[in-house]
């Protein structure tokens, strides 16, 4: 079974949320911005680092949140005969601190916006409405989840 790592970041400002457009192997949706932790990368930069990849913020991550840890079974994964994935995907509480909006290039999120909390798109990616839990925010938004489990 292969293991993925990976650290996100919730960012609300006032009743508003920082989301990324995931786009990849034909799936897409939004997602918090996040992603993989390098090997050795602490999950607090690589939380900041991947903000500001997929945003163009420069973050500040804060509270840990929690842990979320999923099993993807291997029908569901992008490569063909892969076989399951356990994904343990670390939640923070972050805030913005400079840089500007700008989608990321040539990643797989093609696009960073902003979202009332009360208008979240209904394709998203489960770790959102997941992440709004954490965060104490329950479940704010349109529609349900779904459009994704693998991100």
């Amino acid at each position: 079974m292969d293991i993925r790592v990976a650290a996100y970041g919730v960012i609300v400002d006032g009743d508003r949320i920082l989301l990324a457009h995931w786009n990849e192997g034909g799936r897409s949706g939004w997602t918090l911005p996040g992603g993989g932790i390098d090997p050795g990368e602490d999950p607090v930069d690589a939380v900041v680092r991947e903000i500001a990849e997929e945003t163009g913020y420069l973050a500040e991550a804060g509270e840990l949140l929690g842990i979320d840890s999923k099993v993807i079974p291997g029908e569901h994964r992008f490569v063909p005969d892969a076989g399951p994935m356990h994904a343990l995907r670390i939640v923070y509480r972050a805030r913005v601190v400079g840089g500007s909006l700008t989608n990321e290039l040539d990643g797989t999120t093609d696009e960073a916006a902003w979202f009332p909390l009360d208008r979240i798109p209904s394709r998203r990616v489960e770790l959102v409405d997941t992440a709004l839990g954490m965060a104490g925010l329950g479940a704010v938004g349109l529609g349900t989840a779904g459009a994704g489990d693998g991100r």
